[in-house]
């Protein structure tokens, strides 16, 4: 970026410093460690960045202006300025009559988007009366079994309003049929609908393990959804591909990205395959990070993500629309860096997450509760860290200026070294045959599985200090009250409501829709009609995946050593 002459003049001034100024110093106090690194990816950092770091950048190449390619800047040209990232809380629990509750409660509070998070039972495909669901109802999100659930979960929420969000992979075909109907009751457009399917399932394999089908039938619902939406559902993102599960498994930050791209280049791979034009689904692709604790290696990483995406969807896929080429993201702050000792110190550590998406230009956002590692958020700790993000938006100045840590030597070089490692991770899935395959065969767990154990041994070690738990200890307990339980009546509950629609319901018309979906899965048909057809008659979510799971089968998992 500078001429010749001037990068020599500030390298001798540099040495200089380095040998005079720097060693006087070190001479009094020496620094707390003798080599600084990112201990997730072991960069090695320099003591100070200058322009020399920066020697070989071209500003218009790697950088530019927001809004225009390659959008390391950020997807619009004048981002917070005009309109604020989409603030969501990620909920669901117990009964869709109580997270219907919590969601008209945080609307009221400020929040401008809702986010499902759905019991596993619903996760894997298993209706609330399934045996394999004992237990488990309710807990760790929404039970939803059939329509007459959705209907209750979104009652008097304007749908046509307020964008939704849904954490939900394997089935997601069924729940966003569903969501539709349900729209459809409340007399919505189905064009009108805005939000998100996460509807990735190559991560369930590599990381989180909420999978029900093998990977090639899985990938057919996918892109049997891209076709659906791309021909009815304009303003909605038909997949969220997630690198948030990927951190949260252990990755590191260049991983996260690394793996979270292959699985979409892999996605856009199967769509252009099944007859796509790439500009017909690409716009609709959005993705899904983690943000830790190190904040610059966030905002870096972000930044990185926008140029890597924008640089493959028009060179790789040759992609036209200009759209195709926006890498636009949600952003949730790392559940994996929350304590259950000293619970309040987790507030800390939300904020700068916070800070982290925004200054990464997050188009979503969700922050965690403090007592996340404790219990499902209560009411008190979900506004808290909504507050958190409004504080941020209206009260910091960060939103005021587009990507304001640009032109940082460190920022910019650590953009670059991401992208560099980055790219090498995507060049050796390729050759590997890809993502599926490189899952297949059990490489990207593997080095997932390698960096969480690292991880964890420099916890044990003391070489990764963790505030309250590895130092800085309280010798009492802390203890927190009002934290949110789940009555374990839920699943009675749930189930006796299940049985009386399967009482109340048109059966064998339920049974002939289902042998219409089985007849066209065994072919190619898009199953979204099939499915569609199957919901407004409220066949639940187990009866449909059963018939899927006869004709697809089931995924076993590749075992890592």
């Amino acid at each position: 970026m500078l001429e010749k002459e001037k990068l020599q003049k500030i390298r001798k001034s540099e040495d200089n410093w380095e040998k005079e100024t720097v060693q006087e110093a070190l001479a009094k106090f020496k620094e707390r460690q003798e080599a600084f690194s990112y201990k997730s990816d072991d960069f090695l950092l320099d003591r100070i960045y200058t322009p020399l770091a920066l020697r070989n950048l071209d500003y218009e190449r790697d950088i530019g202006f927001p809004g225009e390619y390659p959008f390391t800047r950020g997807v619009q040209p004048t981002m917070y300025r005009g309109k604020l990232w989409t603030m969501r809380q990620y909920a669901g629990f117990g009964t869709a009559e109580e997270s219907n509750r919590r969601y008209k409660y945080l609307l009221e509070k400020g929040q401008t988007g809702l986010s499902v998070a759905f019991d596993l039972p619903t996760q894997i495909g298993y209706d609330s009366d399934d045996p394999f669901a004992e237990g488990e109802v309710g807990r760790v999100g929404v039970a939803i079994d059939s329509l007459a659930d959705m209907e209750v979960l979104f009652k008097d929420i304007p749908l046509d309003k307020v964008s939704t969000s849904m954490t939900i992979n394997a089935p997601a075909a069924i729940l966003l049929a569903m969501y539709i109907v349900m729209a459809e009751k409340q007399g919505v457009r189905i064009e009108q609908l805005r939000g998100t399917i996460q509807n990735d399932i190559l991560k369930e394999y590599a990381a989180r393990g909420t999978y029900i089908f093998p990977p090639k039938p899985s990938m057919r619902l996918i892109t049997n959804i891209f076709e659906y939406c791309s021909r009815n559902m304009p303003k909605w993102n038909s997949i969220s591909v997630s690198g948030y599960h990927i951190r949260e498994a252990g990755a590191t930050a260049v991983q996260e990205l690394a793996f979270t791209i292959a699985n979409g280049i892999a996605y856009v791979e199967a769509a252009i395959k099944a007859g796509m034009d790439v500009d017909d689904f690409a716009g609709r692709i959005s993705f899904f990070f983690n943000a830790h604790n190190d904040l610059l290696e966030e905002v870096a990483k972000f930044r990185a993500a926008r140029k890597i995406w924008a640089k493959i969807m028009r060179e790789r896929f040759e992609a036209k629309n200009p759209r195709s080429w926006k890498l636009r993201f949600h952003t949730q702050t790392a559940g994996s860096t929350l304590t259950a000792q000293q619970p309040d110190n987790n507030i800390v550590r939300v904020t700068i997450q916070t800070l982290a998406a925004v200054f990464g230009g997050t188009q979503s956002l969700h922050t965690n509760s403090r007592d996340e590692a404790l219990a499902l958020p209560s009411e008190e700790s979900a506004r808290l860290a909504l507050r958190t993000q409004q504080i941020v938006a209206y009260e910091s100045g960060i939103t005021e200026i587009v990507d304001p840590l640009a032109g940082s030597y460190y920022i910019e070089r650590l953009t670059l070294e991401i992208e560099e490692r980055v790219n090498a991770y995507i060049k050796k899935i390729d050759a590997m045959g890809g993502a599926v395959r490189a899952i297949e065969n059990g490489y990207i767990q593997k080095e997932i599985a390698d960096s969480a154990y690292t991880y964890q041994k420099e916890i044990e070690a003391g070489k990764r200090i963790v505030v309250g738990v590895n130092k800085f200890q309280e010798e009492e307990e802390t203890t927190m009250e009002g934290l949110l339980r789940v009555d374990p009546a839920v699943g009675e509950e749930q189930v006796k409501r299940l049985l009386k629609l399967k009482e109340s319901r048109d059966n064998v018309a339920v049974q002939n829709k289902l042998a219409d979906l089985r007849k066209a899965a065994q072919g190619e048909e898009n199953l979204m009609p099939y499915i569609l057809e199957a919901v407004r008659l409220y066949a639940t979510e187990g009866e449909i995946c059963n018939v899927l799971r006869e004709v697809f089968g089931k995924y076993r998992p590749v075992e890592i050593l």
